[in-house]
């Protein structure tokens, strides 16, 4: 019974580990984001974009207008890995009190 609940326990750091890692590089997509509408906005010239590996000039309210669309949906992905990561916390807590109580009661017994 302590070894499953062990390897839940596990099982669980290792996801939180992973949406750790998602929600880092999805906050510096946002973080890039925001530098670049910042950048755009506050320049009178003209703004290119990459399209593979040549350059286009573009639209400079179509392109603000993407940005803030990709930041909108960044926040959101975020929001759900704040909300996923809260929830695998929070079972892992349990599990963690669990485990130990088991093991304690275990121990008890000898």
């Amino acid at each position: 019974m302590t070894q499953s609940k062990i390897q839940e326990l596990q099982n669980l750091e290792r996801n939180l580990q992973m949406l750790m890692g998602q929600k880092q590089a999805i906050q510096m997509e946002i973080a890039e984001t925001e530098n670049a509408l910042e950048e755009i906005k506050n320049s009178s010239s003209d703004i290119y974009k990459l399209s593979g590996t040549i350059m286009l000039k573009a639209d400079k309210e179509k392109t603000i207008k993407e940005l803030e669309e990709k930041n909108k949906l960044m926040e959101l992905r975020l929001s759900s890995i704040e909300k996923q990561e809260s929830i695998l916390e929070s079972r892992a807590e349990g599990l963690k009190k669990e485990t130990q109580k088991l093991a304690e009661d275990k121990n008890v017994g000898k």
